[in-house]
């Protein structure tokens, strides 16, 4: 696996692949990987004939009193993991690199509607840097495909809307998510837990399925939502949000409506902030 830094550099070598009628897909990742992270890879690498995955801990997707700066930072055990699982070219650009004209007057890509709810009202502005990175890495990698996990729900029906909207040429695909075997889903802030703090944790995945449960049996949305959220804060979280929403544009459901919906949860836990989700097809 080889490591770029520069944009010329990787340039360089998609522009080889290209010439040799190679596909190319794309990882896009903050870094501290972990097994789910190289589950996208294996997939990428199933879907195309080079992958190329970047590390880059985007600030402008970071909000007042967020963890940007204590972000674990973890670029050669990142390599280890990600050559290990298949990458061509990491690319590990630094901060001048994506905003030459640093982060505060950089262009900022703004997807609306979708992103006034949920983490988008709890985080004002998270999703105008993560779709302004985004639309950053595509421009400098041009893959043919690129993947997104799906514990990041929200972030991926955004990323899908502004592919669709600018006509972007890069299939944008979802892979399941990766969980501990109690139920935790996978993420890079689980390290931040206390002992006690990670033994509570899964109580989110086992709420999520309990809310799937009780409304294939054909209980209310609004009860469900409360209750969960009840559920929630007697086992020591405090939830931002716990909410059932449509699928396609995360709006709320109407009364009758019963398919293509998503459960979805962030709540803090101590001083570290989880997400999950659970589609209810």
């Amino acid at each position: 696996m080889q490591t770029v830094t520069d944009a010329a550099a990787l340039r360089a070598a998609i522009r080889g692949w290209r010439t040799a009628g190679q596909t190319v897909g794309f990882v896009p990742t903050m870094g501290n990987l972990h097994a789910g992270h190289h589950s996208l890879l294996k997939l990428a690498r199933a879907r195309a004939d080079r992958v190329v995955a970047s590390v880059f801990v985007n600030p402008t997707q970071f909000g007042p009193g967020e963890d940007f700066e204590r972000y674990p930072r973890t670029l050669a055990q990142d390599q280890a993991g990600l050559a290990e699982a298949g990458c061509d070219i990491l690319f590990a650009p630094d901060v001048a690199t994506m905003y030459p004209f640093g982060p505060a007057s950089s262009v900022s890509i703004h997807v609306p509607v979708i992103t006034d709810t949920l983490e988008g009202a709890h985080r004002p502005g998270h999703f105008d840097g993560v779709a302004t990175v985004v639309a950053k890495l595509f421009s400098l990698v041009q893959p043919d495909l690129a993947v997104f996990g799906q514990k990041d729900f929200q972030q991926l029906k955004v990323i899908e809307r502004m592919v669709r909207d600018l006509s972007l040429p890069v299939k944008v695909m979802s892979a399941p998510t990766l969980r501990e075997a109690d139920g935790l889903a996978m993420s890079s802030r689980n390290q931040y837990l206390s002992a006690q703090e990670r033994s509570r944790a899964p109580l989110i995945h086992a709420t999520l399925l309990q809310m799937r449960e009780l409304f294939q049996q054909g209980h209310a949305r609004q009860p469900l939502e409360a209750a969960a959220r009840s559920r929630l804060e007697r086992g020591g979280f405090v939830p931002d949000y716990v909410a059932i929403r449509r699928v396609e544009d995360l709006a709320e459901p109407g009364a009758d409506e019963r398919e293509g919906l998503v459960a979805l949860v962030a709540a803090r836990l101590g001083s570290t902030r989880l997400i999950d989700n659970l589609p209810f097809d």
